[in-house]
């Protein structure tokens, strides 16, 4: 390690949102990364421009420091240049835009992570895409039953390469010295379609589902009821609720009349608590105190999302608490690898409501579906593993810092270009908030 380099102590998290881990996946990892850091004994000071959320971690009882920042000050550069640390974790790519460039400015020796949480510009393309199958369609009912988006990665590619938010996102992936990918089809995807360096990308998975000998609740005969869950200000989350309400549950309830779908998740706006008709079977219930508890005693976990990236919590929850899942293959994208899914992967609305009156009936099916998801965590979510995979790769990332920046004269030239006119931008606000404030 070169003689300037000192090894990672002091780790700066600037976070997008405060971490809710019981109300998001997203929560949950910036959860896993604050424990993981703290077991190597550094010092961690989490950091974000957002308001104090209600349900956010009480990070101050881990021994944690927690420091609200604001954009488009000077007060974050004096704060950092006082704490120095030896690396900055982004919590997504809107971060990095906004500080990166005064985190390199003041502490140009810094190791700089991002991670991506779900690629969102992939999200995004779907999104368009969706929105797109939906416009030639007449009436609200009609598109609310359009099915799943199925483009290929070469279709969403050609999407993605005249998009904004690709080009942003992708050129804070160049800017940062690692970044960290939740689902190896995003890293392989980013690596073949838009030629990111393999040394700039790790995947590195939840690391919060436990172990396969979790125990897996309740037996086949003492649940009952689908269970719907996500955090519904998540689009992808709010979308699945719509498929729900106007396409799936109706089907699936013409052949279980007496079934009911209880759909949890934080923060329901209006428009999703109006959906409310328990003499429809849809209960919308709002937030969940125990999110693995009621997973627990439901019979089959339904995740039909049209759209989406990264990984999904709740199905790796469902997977933890031995609920079987009905989902679509962007559901299911990057989670189970080769082996056999923990339920039914369905393409289309109709498959969809078959499989799951199927799996909710047949006892033999939810059996080995809830095998198949002990397999899963067992072989793609071991949290030792992947835990000493991401420090191995921070180390590295830390040896061979200065050799990989030299190396990536792309992510050198967008930091020239991109922060300067940044800097300018948010100087030149700086400035004016100031003169306000006379």
């Amino acid at each position: 390690m070169p003689t300037d380099m000192q090894p990672l102590k002091n780790v700066l998290i600037i976070g997008y949102v405060w971490p809710e881990p019981r109300s998001s996946a997203a929560g949950s990892r910036m959860m896993e990364f604050i424990h993981l850091f703290l077991q190597q004994q550094w010092q961690v000071t989490f950091a974000s421009a957002a308001a104090l959320s209600e349900h956010r971690a009480e990070l101050p009882a881990l021994g944690v420091s927690e420091v609200c920042i604001e954009v488009n000050s000077d007060s974050f550069d004096h704060f950092i240049a006082g704490l120095q640390p030896d690396m900055v974790l982004f919590d997504r790519f809107f971060t990095e835009e906004q500080f990166g460039w005064r985190v390199e400015k003041i502490c140009p020796q810094a190791l700089r992570v991002l991670d991506t949480v779900d690629l969102h510009s992939l999200r995004d393309a779907r999104h368009g895409l969706l929105k797109q199958a939906q416009q030639g369609l007449g009436n609200e009912q009609q598109k609310q039953s359009a099915g799943p988006v199925r483009a290929t990665q070469a279709e969403l590619h050609e999407v993605m390469a005249v998009d904004d938010t690709a080009q942003r996102e992708i050129a804070a992936i160049y800017r940062c010295d690692l970044s960290l990918l939740i689902s190896d089809i995003e890293r392989d995807f980013l690596q073949q379609h838009f030629s990111v360096p393999a040394y700039l990308l790790h995947h590195c998975a939840l690391m919060s589902v436990a172990s396969a000998t979790a125990n897996p609740g309740l037996e086949f005969e003492q649940r009952q009821h689908f269970i719907s869950i996500g955090n519904f200000r998540h689009a992808p989350n709010w979308d699945a609720v719509l498929w729900l309400k106007h396409a799936l549950w109706p089907a699936i309830r013409r052949q279980l009349p007496q079934a009911e779908l209880h759909v949890y998740g934080s923060y329901p706006p209006p428009k999703a608590t109006a959906l409310h008709n328990p003499r429809q079977g849809f209960h919308v219930l709002g937030w969940a105190d125990d999110a693995q508890r009621v997973m627990a005693q439901s019979r089959v976990c339904l995740a039909p999302l049209r759209f989406g990236a990264g990984i999904k919590g709740k199905l790796a929850d469902a997977m933890l608490c031995g609920t079987p899942s009905v989902t679509t293959a962007i559901g299911s994208e990057g989670m189970s690898g080769t082996l056999p899914w923990a339920g039914v992967v369905a393409e289309d609305g109709d498959s969809f409501a078959a499989a799951a009156v199927a799996l909710y009936q047949d006892q033999a099916a939810w059996q080995q579906a809830q095998q198949h998801g002990r397999d899963i965590l067992q072989q793609r979510f071991a949290r030792q593993d992947i835990a000493q995979g991401l420090l191995s790769r921070l180390s590295d990332a830390r040896q061979n810092q200065s050799n990989c920046r030299q190396q990536n004269f792309t992510g050198a030239m967008l930091r020239h270009h991109l922060h300067k006119s940044t800097q300018y931008m948010s100087q030149w606000i700086t400035a004016k908030n100031q003169l306000a404030g006379k």
